[in-house]
C-alpha cells in the first residue's frame, strides 16, 4: 500500500482513540531513528491550511502542541503560522540551515480508502505533501504521521473544502494528544 515500500502503521480513532499505542510506537520510532541518524532534536512539522477543512490537520496539531508547552519538540505550522505549499520550500531551508540535528517528524492530512477515514498513519521516511490532491511539493521529514480525511477517489482538491470537522478534530485531538504523552514519557524518564 506504501509508495515508498515502508512499514506502515494504522491506528483507528473512529472505534477507539489509539492514543496511548501511537505513543507508544512513535517514541520507540524517534529513539530508534535519533541513534541510528545520530540526530539530539526532534522538529514537528506540521503541514497544512486553517482555510480548506480537509487540509487543516497539521494547523490544529500544531496549535494544539503549542497550547500543551511541549519542551522536547520544536513546533512548526500552527493556525497562526502554517506551513503550506506555498512556504514549504523556505520551512525546509530553514530546517536544513538550523535544525541539521534534528529529526523531523512530518504531519499532515491525507486522503485514502474509504474504510479508512478516520485513521492516523505512522511510518519512517519522507511526506510527500500534496499528492492527494496532485500536488508537486518536495518530500520532507524522517518520520511521518498522517490523518485520513478523506477518499481518493477523484483527486479533487474541493474534496478537502466538504470534509467534516468532526473528523479533522478527531484526529487532531489523537495525534497531538500522542506526540504530548511521548513528551511526558520522556521527561518522566528524564527524571529518573
Amino acid at each position: 500500500m506504501s509508495l515508498w515500500n515502508q512499514e506502515i502503521y494504522y491506528y483507528n480513532t473512529k472505534l477507539d482513540f489509539e492514543a496511548e499505542k501511537l505513543a507508544k510506537r512513535l517514541s520507540r520510532m524517534l529513539k530508534e531513528e535519533k541513534e541510528r541518524k545520530g540526530k539530539t532534536g526532534v522538529v514537528i512539522l506540521c503541514i497544512g491550511t486553517d482555510r480548506s477543512t480537509g487540509d487543516s490537520l497539521g494547523p490544529l496539531i500544531g496549535y494544539k502542541l503549542k497550547e500543551m508547552n511541549t519542551v522536547n519538540f520544536t513546533i512548526f505550522g500552527t493556525l497562526d503560522r502554517p506551513v503550506h505549499a506555498m512556504n514549504l520550500d523556505e520551512y525546509v531551508n530553514i530546517l536544513q540551515r538550523f535544525y541539521r540535528n534534528d529529526l523531523v517528524v512530518a504531519v499532515d492530512a491525507s486522503v485514502g480508502h474509504k474504510e479508512h477515514i478516520g485513521y492516523v498513519t505512522l511510518g519512517k521516511g519522507a511526506l510527500k505533501p500534496g499528492l492527494g490532491v496532485s500536488k508537486e511539493l518536495r518530500a520532507v521529514g524522517d518520520i511521518f504521521i498522517t490523518g485520513i480525511v478523506g477518499s481518493c477517489g477523484n483527486y479533487d482538491p474541493l474534496m478537502l473544502q466538504s470534509v467534516r470537522l468532526s473528523v479533522v478534530m478527531n484526529l487532531a485531538d489523537c495525534i497531538s494528544s500522542s506526540i504530548y504523552l511521548v513528551e511526558k514519557l520522556w521527561r518522566n524518564a528524564a527524571l529518573i
